[in-house]
């Protein structure tokens, strides 16, 4: 799992042989954990396997999701029992794929990316889930612990909708939509992050205000590039020709293909704005800064007669008629202060000051 924020990435040694199996992500759980559940329109039934359980399927759909990627023998393993291409196997275990959607045979592999916003860090991680699939079984592969599917998991437990009349194409339907549901989530929680953005601009802006609109800026360029190649793919998935995939399935995956389109939509909205917001925040420090030079500017103006009287007076030349009046001193302190009081009300009339 990712974030937003620059960090280092294993990337395949150069040379390596297609299809070699090595893991670039990072590890976030100490043992892999496995779910198998298995399921048909009357039954449902929910196990936690061992890594070196035997792998089984039998009526019905069996959906093995696998957590923790680090373990490249028991991809392998999976691989092997479910005659996987070496090059679906390495596209698993390297966890910086594009989205994308691959036909092997009848079989189906796709990969997505799920995001997730923290909203006490502002921090958007994301996290490469693949999806392997054939006529009456599916495997999901992803890097952390989390229950990503756990609405889809808790749909198939009660038995509501359609979900448990349907088939293996539909589970995996249901899981990518999971994960397209939530980037409706994580752009609310942008587009509240802008609002405020938007009011400390107009009030208090500082050098937390730039951060902040960098970091937004680069938290939809994340979306982005999950969402602009997740809309091809979704686009494919909708006309595959897999032996597996129904007719019946076309519609829901066309309504998914158009929540794609309009996520991809309101990224673009959302990142015109946030270029707007940059624009408000220069022109809002360009008139403070010209507010700031402006009052500086009066002040000197000011100061300009008072300086000239004061420099007057005090030269050293003897025959100078005023330093002989018993209240020059005070004559003079009184015109300066005319005179500031005279330029203060003149700046004032002109809404200078």
């Amino acid at each position: 799992m990712s974030r937003t924020r620059k960090q280092h990435i294993r990337r395949k040694k150069p040379g390596a042989m297609p299809g070699s199996l090595e893991f670039t992500g990072e590890q976030v759980v100490e043992q892999p954990i496995i779910l198998r559940i298995q399921y048909n329109e009357q039954n449902f039934d929910m196990q936690f396997p061992a890594a070196d359980a035997t792998i089984t399927t039998g009526e019905g759909v069996v959906w093995y999701d696998v957590r923790g990627l680090h373990d490249v023998e028991l991809i392998a393993k999976y691989g092997k029992h479910f005659d996987i291409h070496p090059l679906v196997l390495e596209d698993i275990l390297h966890t910086r794929q594009r989205p994308k959607f691959e036909e092997y045979g009848n079989d189906v592999f796709t990969i997505v990316q799920s995001l997730t916003y923290d909203e006490s860090s502002g921090e958007l991680f994301t996290e490469q889930i693949a999806l392997y699939f054939g006529e009456n079984y599916l495997l999901s592969f992803q890097e952390n612990s989390d229950d990503t599917f756990a609405a889809v998991r808790e749909r198939l437990e009660s038995g509501s909708g359609r979900i448990r009349s349907r088939k293996v194409d539909y589970l995996a339907y249901a899981l990518i939509d999971n994960v397209v549901d939530n980037y409706f989530h994580v752009l609310d929680q942008i587009e509240k992050s802008m609002e405020q953005l938007e009011d400390q601009i107009s009030t208090a802006p500082s050098e937390n205000t730039k951060e902040h609109i960098h970091h937004l800026k680069f938290q939809l360029l994340t979306l982005r590039k999950s969402v602009v190649p997740l809309r091809e793919a979704i686009n494919r998935f909708s006309r595959c020709e897999s032996l597996f995939i129904n007719k019946s399935s076309e519609v829901f995956l066309r309504d998914l293909y158009d929540h794609v389109i309009r996520i991809a939509d309101l990224v673009d909205t959302y990142r015109d704005m946030v270029n707007g917001l940059q624009e408000l925040y220069l022109s809002e420090l360009s008139m403070r800064m010209n507010k700031i030079i402006q009052l500086l500017t009066i002040i000197t103006t000011i100061f300009v007669p008072l300086t000239f009287l004061a420099g007057v007076y005090g030269m050293n030349f003897k025959n100078i008629p005023e330093l002989s009046w018993h209240y020059g001193y005070f004559y003079l302190l009184g015109l300066m202060a005319i005179i500031s009081i005279v330029l203060v009300f003149y700046f004032r009339k002109r809404k200078w000051l």
